[in-house]
């Protein structure tokens, strides 16, 4: 019972920085570069935004208790900090400017997201059993992560069959998988580690 206890408080600190971290402080900076004109972090907070849809997929994944969301979110704590770092121009650019405080606050924020990410894929690794091992998503260990997205459906989607919303996700991870697979076999050797269309 203990354990069990640990383990939500666990799960509900993890999803309440991830909502801090990956939602709400890139919204504000997001905004924030818009109003500044700050083009080239706006680039690479567009960028991230695309990227980070992982998360979302992740959490309707989630509602139906397919175990392959355990999988896509940790798959996204391993794409996002790529996301923030791959771009050589993009990094240049933002070395070159002046420091000014949309720069500071988004400097600090792309550390504690690759930090926060890196920590959650170390922590996260015993999640795997919850996607591979038969049975396992039924313990409470694996059930501990799978409460915040049964509250989510409760508030937001009431009415709708868990089957339902799991269908639109998979739909949405094939997608997001086609646009990483062109982006790797395609986009990645005409670019290289450019941002910027060629």
């Amino acid at each position: 019972m203990q354990e069990e206890t640990w383990l939500r408080a666990l799960a509900w600190t993890d999803y309440r920085l991830a909502v801090l971290f990956t939602v709400i402080i890139p919204l504000i900076l997001l905004i924030w570069a818009f109003i500044k004109r700050a083009d080239v972090i706006q680039h690479l907070l567009i960028i991230y935004w695309r990227v980070a849809s992982l998360l979302l997929i992740t959490l309707y994944l989630m509602i139906p208790q397919w175990s392959i969301g355990f999988l896509s979110g940790w798959v996204a704590r391993i794409l996002i900090p790529i996301s923030l770092w791959f771009w050589v121009d993009l990094n240049e650019e933002i070395n070159d400017q002046r420091r000014r405080p949309l720069k500071l606050a988004f400097t600090a924020w792309r550390w504690a997201v690759t930090i926060y990410c890196a920590l959650g894929v170390l922590v996260t690794i015993p999640l795997w059993r919850c996607t591979f091992s038969e049975g396992a998503i039924k313990t409470p260990f694996c059930r501990a992560w799978l409460e915040l997205p049964q509250r989510y459906k409760e508030i937001f989607h009431p009415d709708s069959e868990p089957g339902f919303l799991g269908f639109l996700a998979i739909m949405g991870l094939i997608v997001y998988v086609i646009y990483i697979g062109y982006f790797v076999l395609v986009r990645l050797g005409k670019q290289g580690r450019s941002a910027m269309e060629q």
